[in-house]
């Protein structure tokens, strides 16, 4: 992208951002060079995390579209990161044409790509929120024009929770946006982990977010099922059975053999609903 054009207020290019290290990992353009770089950092030790982002981005649009089919026509998607190839709302509007979607993100280059990008669209919005102010997000006109919260909807954070600090208990925040929502509501959730991972590998992928605009905070995997607590897990597979937490490339994979690669054993994921 030319880096000297078109920069929103609060955005310093020389700083690298979640948002924008995962779009070039994606094959994005929204990109400046000190992203570009920590990503080339992160690969060097861990070759499979383009592997990784893609495979986020598979869970991502699968549970997506699962959700929709059990009848969800409003979702919230927080963390939603830069537009890319198979946004939430394409995704859903395959099976709702009218599916209502808000986009939050504290990035304020996704919101500028985002509503350049989606300018006329109805029934979408973008907003400019961080995950660890639920007050604040929950009551924002823009979120609260479109989403009914006397009905269910999608809570959509994939890849998001880990910048989570435990002081700002991400268990708390979890279950304080579940509670604003409707029973029948899901929760698809995703999250990076250094369980069975090289120690160099995970010091060095954290060092790398240490100079960015947000910490990574790895979590195990009972930290990361807690944030589950209180939610039915689903199997999509078999959604009379009891779901579990599982690696990003297994949830309702086409081909599970080939799902389950090293790049998507970096992150747990589940899909739960609220009873």
């Amino acid at each position: 992208m030319n880096e000297a054009a078109g920069i929103p207020a609060g955005v310093d290019p020389a700083r690298p951002a979640p948002a924008r290290i995962y779009d070039y990992l994606l094959s994005g353009d929204t990109n400046f060079q000190s992203d570009r770089d920590a990503a080339q950092r992160i690969m060097a030790l861990v070759p499979e995390i383009r592997d990784c982002a893609w495979a986020n981005r598979g869970f991502h649009q699968r549970a997506a579209r699962w959700i929709a089919d059990r009848g969800i026509e409003q979702f919230i998607d927080i963390g939603s990161g830069l537009p890319t190839v198979g946004n939430t709302h394409d995704v859903v509007r395959t099976v709702h044409a009218g599916a209502r979607v808000v986009y939050v993100d504290n990035d304020p280059m996704v919101r500028a790509q985002s509503e350049r990008l989606l300018a006329g669209t109805s029934g979408i919005r973008v907003i400019l929120g961080d995950l660890r102010d639920p007050d604040r997000l929950l009551a924002d006109p823009e979120l609260r024009e479109l989403i009914d919260f006397t009905r269910p909807a999608g809570l959509l954070m994939t890849a998001v929770v880990h910048f989570v600090a435990d002081e700002s208990d991400p268990w708390g925040l979890v279950r304080r946006y579940l509670a604003a929502l409707a029973p029948g509501s899901y929760l698809v959730l995703s999250h990076l982990t250094s369980d069975h991972k090289p120690p160099r590998a995970v010091r060095e992928f954290r060092q790398v977010f240490d100079r960015a605009t947000e910490q990574m905070h790895f979590r195990s995997r009972p930290e990361v099922q807690r944030l589950f607590d209180g939610l039915d897990m689903i199997s999509a597979h078999d959604p009379q059975a009891p779901g579990r937490l599982c690696y990003v490339g297994d949830w309702e994979a086409e081909d599970p053999a080939m799902a389950d690669s090293d790049g998507s054993r970096w992150l747990y994921c589940g899909v739960a609903r609220r009873p």
